[in-house]
């Protein structure tokens, strides 16, 4: 078997720790709202949304050190990092943690650019591009701002200290998260400009 040939095979790979990690991280996003809004188990709540930090982190240093990248982590990872983004704003809105207008701004930058997506098919790039260092950025301040402002609750000397540390968080993943977005833009219209060569090289599998 040649180089390419084992490339081809690790990427179409299954079953690696990372793309278990992710899995578990999607099977947590119902156990952490029923935690929230069930019995307001904040405690678990938290150890559900702490883990889901540390597993994103976890997962892709896993994947860089042992070889273990493939198609369906590519997919899965984030996938299993919107997820968890969504359902947390929604839990935490609901109990009225986070303000309807943030609640409103992170997701509402996805929303955007899923008018890409008929641009980026045309393109052969299937949903999305790879995510960028800012996206990646982002996507970690926001999950470890949800477990502190969730922590935030209450007037205990653990919620005093969590809450700055909380929003502060909140506030650099949210702009992160928009910065990433106008990033993903730029890139788009350097493709659209582009010849279709360079588009075709720079395409990733799906």
């Amino acid at each position: 078997m040649n180089a390419a040939d084992e490339d081809d095979t690790a990427a179409d790979r299954v079953w690696t720790i990372p793309n278990l990690l992710s899995l578990l991280r999607l099977l947590g996003v119902p156990l952490f709202l029923w935690l929230v809004l069930g019995p307001h188990a904040n405690g678990w709540a938290f150890a559900v949304l702490a883990f889901g930090g540390v597993s994103d982190y976890a997962d892709g240093k896993i994947a860089r050190r042992f070889n273990q990248g493939s198609k369906l982590g590519a997919l899965l990872d984030p996938a299993a990092d919107r997820l968890y983004i969504i359902a947390t704003i929604v839990a935490l809105t609901l109990r009225d943690i986070l303000p309807v207008w943030l609640a409103v701004a992170i997701p509402g930058r996805d929303l955007l650019l899923l008018a890409t997506v008929p641009f980026l098919r045309r393109l052969g790039y299937g949903f999305a591009l790879p995510v960028n260092f800012a996206g990646k950025a982002a996507t970690l301040c926001l999950l470890y701002a949800f477990p502190l402002l969730l922590l935030s609750t209450g007037d205990s000397v653990v919620a005093q200290v969590a809450r700055p540390v909380g929003w502060a968080f909140t506030s650099w993943g949210t702009a992160l998260y928009w910065w990433a977005g106008a990033l993903y833009v730029v890139q788009l219209r350097q493709l659209r400009a582009g010849p279709p060569a360079v588009a075709a090289a720079q395409r990733v599998p799906v």
